[in-house]
């Protein structure tokens, strides 16, 4: 791969549940700043329940002079818990959130007053104004739980329309659903950057389970020959990283707006995908 200008780059963490996960995190985030991105985000739970962890990860990205994004789940929230939850935004310092519905947790109740992450941004851009860069999810390949593709992308359309700066993809492997994705949501009006989320394959089960839970297609041969490798890690590895580089390499020839990495908490083969790419840094 030959090196060409730069691609803002942006990284997802998640939170970590013990102080052990917590100081590798550290070294982790130390090792990917090396590619330079333009910010790292950290998830948060359903219905907030890792928002502590959350807060704490982004605070210490903060810390480290680089621009923290807490991902902010609107299920089960009232606007003064919202409310209160921006007014500790801003106190920390952070000027970019993630603005998602979330899933409804296991035995909750009720959705709250928030209906939609569309509901979420208006209200966020009501009560703080243009303080916040707004990213909202997108689904190339459509959202699991959306009654129909068209329905989808309306819905994608309506985030947008309430104030959203720009959207991270779902991620994927097919770069066709992206790319017709792109021109379908352009054909409703959508101008805002709209960036692919990359997820590096490093582990067969653990990729195919995530697949299977978010809707996100592995094409069969991508499929079949992770399951060919059996517990050959090294060769799972190897063959991730040629599949997820050519599909950056693809991606980035076509022009997109930027690369968005599903970390996992590691860094190793982000890495390495972005050195066979002559990006970051």
């Amino acid at each position: 791969m030959t090196t060409s200008p730069s691609l803002p780059l942006s990284l997802e963490f998640f939170p970590p549940k013990t102080p052990e996960g917590s100081a590798k995190l550290t070294g982790v985030r130390q090792a990917l700043y090396a590619l330079n991105p333009q910010f790292c985000s950290v998830t948060y739970g359903a219905g907030g329940s890792t928002q502590d962890g959350t807060l704490a990860a982004v605070q210490a990205i903060l810390d480290e002079g680089r621009e923290g994004a807490s991902h902010f789940t609107c299920v089960g929230a009232t606007r003064e818990s919202v409310r209160e939850r921006l007014t500790q935004f801003r106190a920390m310092g952070m000027r970019r959130i993630v603005a998602l519905r979330g899933d409804l947790p296991s035995g909750y109740g009720q959705m709250g007053e928030f209906r939609y992450a569309g509901d979420l941004v208006a209200f966020i851009r009501a009560e703080t104004g243009d303080h916040f860069h707004i990213e909202v999810a997108a689904y190339p390949e459509t959202h699991p739980q959306a009654r129909s593709p068209q329905a989808d992308l309306q819905a994608f359309a309506a985030k947008v329309q309430a104030g959203a700066d720009s959207a991270i993809t779902q991620f994927f492997f097919n770069a066709d659903a992206y790319f017709r994705f792109v021109d379908e949501t352009r054909a409703l009006g959508v101008d805002v950057p709209i960036v692919p989320g990359i997820m590096p394959i490093t582990n067969a089960s653990g990729i195919l389970r995530f697949a299977d839970g978010c809707g996100a297609e592995i094409p069969r041969w991508v499929r079949l020959r992770l399951q060919s490798f059996g517990d050959d890690s090294a060769s799972i590895r190897a063959f991730g990283l040629d599949v997820v580089t050519a599909l950056c390499d693809r991606l980035r020839s076509q022009g997109v707006p930027g690369l968005h990495f599903y970390t996992m908490n590691t860094s190793a083969t982000v890495l390495e995908i972005c050195r066979r790419l002559g990006l970051g840094g």
